[in-house]
């Protein structure tokens, strides 16, 4: 299983500074631990000082990870708050069929509330789900048995 696992780096800061980043390191242990087989491609990895990339590697970074969204099993979204990019994230998800689990306690935003498969409030909701064999849906979505 090929994961995108996007969440908020800027949010709505000004200027470069980005949100802590442990979550990342969190999460995907989290994954690996329970579903050791998959793929997790996070977006962050690599390109720690992106928030200083001039607009053309901004650009060809930004454009390229959305051909990952587009070739993934399943997209992870970790929203504490809202972000422009991962909500574009999850819209290309949307767009191409890729199923979509968001971690967020923002349950009333429309990008939350319509485009996941399902949300969790809380990373430990998420794991629950997980733990509890709740991938199984994800994949059995993916090969067309759930509709």
């Amino acid at each position: 299983m090929k994961i995108f696992f996007g969440g908020i780096i800027q949010g709505s800061n000004r200027g470069s500074d980005i949100h802590a980043q442990h979550y990342r390191f969190e999460i995907k242990d989290f994954i690996r631990r329970h579903l050791p087989k998959a793929e997790i491609f996070d977006p962050f990895e690599g390109h720690e000082s992106s928030v200083d990339y001039d607009d053309s590697r901004a650009r060809e970074t930004f454009f390229a990870h959305l051909e990952f969204v587009r070739k993934a099993d399943l997209l992870i979204a970790y929203l504490p708050q809202a972000s422009l990019g991962t909500a574009i994230e999850m819209w290309e998800a949307y767009r191409h069929g890729v199923p979509i689990l968001s971690i967020s306690p923002m349950t009333t935003n429309w990008i939350i509330r319509l485009l996941p498969f399902r949300n969790f409030e809380t990373a430990a909701d998420f794991e629950s789900f997980i733990i509890a064999g709740g991938i199984n849906e994800i994949r059995n979505m993916r090969m067309g048995i759930m509709k």
